[in-house]
């Protein structure tokens, strides 16, 4: 797996994201039946100044949030069904995309919720490489699959249901 960390932000390292992104892969791939070699992703770590950016250029939204996601293809499927699962280039790579994280946000959402930082932290880096694999919640019936496969995941990794 090659995982391509930005970390704009020093917070971040100190965190361990460049663990947490790739034990969230790592989880993705085995529960997928992925090949978790083949697969490429880019993080960016950063703080909501460099987010509130991005979300303004990609989704017109003059606001902060927690994690964005530029998937490197379209995979999405048909509303309420599983996406189909990547596969490797003509150079066997399976190129998932890119995702943004917000230090400041995270924080803020970790601490209202009283939950480990880090839990949730995997929890958003869970969600934001689903997107990239096609997942999605805007209708209902995607939303509770996404959920689910999440709440999935994470327990793998000894981290409670965040919902």
């Amino acid at each position: 797996m090659q995982i391509d960390i930005d970390i704009a932000d020093p917070r971040w390292a100190a965190l361990g994201l460049p663990e947490i992104s790739a034990q969230a892969l790592g989880a993705i791939c085995a529960r997928l039946g992925i090949d978790a070699d083949e697969c490429e992703v880019s993080v960016l770590g950063c703080d909501d100044a460099r987010i509130k950016e991005l979300n303004a250029d990609f989704r017109e939204k003059d606001k902060a949030t927690n994690v964005l996601s530029w998937p490197a293809e379209e995979r999405g499927a048909d509303e309420g069904c599983v996406p189909d699962l990547p596969e490797p280039d003509v150079f066997g790579t399976i190129e998932l995309g890119d995702i943004a994280i917000s230090f400041d946000t995270c924080a803020a959402e970790a601490l209202a919720a009283k939950k480990p930082i880090e839990h949730h932290v995997t929890h958003l880096m869970v969600h934001g490489l689903l997107h990239l694999l096609g997942y999605d919640h805007i209708y209902d019936a995607d939303a509770a699959l996404m959920e689910q496969l999440e709440t999935e995941l994470l327990e793998t990794m000894g981290i409670p249901d965040p919902y």
